[in-house]
């Protein structure tokens, strides 16, 4: 069934370059946002720099440039390596291998709906303000592609294609770090998920079982799942505040998480709220992957808290080890959560490789 969007128009300045005939205007082509309508009843139009604007030009370079390893130290990991499409944009490995064998810390978090992230805070801890400067990091981080953005530029000066592809987006062919991140930013923004089963459902496209219906109403009840306050509801279709919460993961961290950016030992153990869309392709779970299957995500919740001292005040039965849910409460939930699934989002032709 087509899925019902809105198209939001932003502008685009024009580009220009100077050759030896003198001023040469390039102008990319405007490709605005499909904002599905599901987003636009319910949530805030999305954040797209006035610097940046998309473009059809823009995004194809990005997206090529998100799947291309010429980024990386040796030529061999691009940002896809950890970001898979088929995983909603995220890793399989509960840790993800950088070019010299080195794993990270942390599970690869997803991506997609970035654009609706209005703090703009982005990593597990927060340490970015901006998609494009998230998009910097990973190029340059010595345990990921491990490159310098001096080589990276070098490289992408020297390939056949790339210098007339800058210039189709930008309206030049020199190639700088900025608009490496932009064009990258720019397919980023791309990357929505509107589609899944229970947005159907709210859409009046389609319909849910019982078990998913109960589901959602365990998720609803402050006295069962309690889940809304953190990942929202049908009335945020983000399925995340996009806020930074200690979730009763452990007793003392390794990982201060938000606190390592802040300094400030209230945030110490708080990690970014993840999306509940596409949980069926994202496994393993938690901002360390430790938990292989949603079960263990759900039994957690049910039994499994324990107290620190920046616990978040919503973790309301921390006595009791969580909410205590029963095996069927616990099975209709799981099933709420897979309805937020969006098959069409990992198999849409336009985030594949090009």
């Amino acid at each position: 069934m087509k899925k019902l969007s809105l198209i939001i128009f932003f502008g685009i300045s024009s580009l220009s370059c100077t050759s030896d005939k003198g001023t040469e205007t390039v102008r990319a082509t405007p490709s605005p946002l499909e904002i599905p309508q599901l987003f636009a009843d319910n949530i805030l139009a999305p954040i797209i720099p006035t610097n940046n604007p998309q473009t059809v030009e823009g995004v194809a370079l990005g997206r090529k440039l998100f799947y291309d390893p010429i980024l990386s130290g040796d030529g061999t990991q691009s940002c896809a390596s950890c970001h898979s499409p088929q995983n909603a944009f995220t890793d399989s490995d509960q840790f993800s291998t950088g070019i010299d064998g080195l794993l990270g810390t942390r599970n690869s978090m997803p991506i997609f709906n970035m654009a609706w992230n209005y703090d703009e805070n982005f990593f597990w801890d927060g340490r970015a303000f901006s998609i494009e400067n998230q998009a910097m990091q990973p190029v340059i981080n010595p345990i990921e592609m491990h490159n310098t953005w001096p080589n990276a530029v070098q490289n992408l000066r020297a390939s056949s294609e790339y210098p007339a592809l800058f210039k189709a987006a930008f309206g030049s062919d020199q190639i700088m770090p900025p608009r490496v991140i932009q064009a990258i930013a720019q397919f980023e923004r791309t990357l929505i998920s509107a589609n899944s089963k229970f947005d159907k459902y709210l859409t009046n496209q389609g319909t849910l079982t019982p078990s998913e219906l109960n589901g959602f109403s365990v998720f609803m009840d402050e006295s069962k799942g309690d889940c809304f306050h953190c990942h929202g509801s049908d009335r945020n279709p983000l399925w995340t505040d996009n806020i930074f919460h200690n979730n009763g993961l452990d007793t003392s961290f390794s990982d201060l998480g938000l606190g390592e950016i802040t300094g400030d030992p209230a945030d110490n153990g708080k990690f970014k709220s993840p999306s509940l869309r596409n949980l069926a392709f994202t496994a393993p779970y938690m901002h360390d992957g430790r938990f292989a299957t949603l079960d263990e995500v759900i039994n957690h919740y049910s039994e499994g808290l324990v107290n620190s001292p920046t616990i978040d005040p919503l973790m309301k039965n921390l006595a009791t080890g969580g909410a205590q849910l029963t095996a069927a409460d616990k099975a209709d939930l799981k099933a709420f959560l897979l309805s937020l699934s969006d098959t069409e989002f990992i198999n849409n032709p336009n985030f594949q490789a090009p």
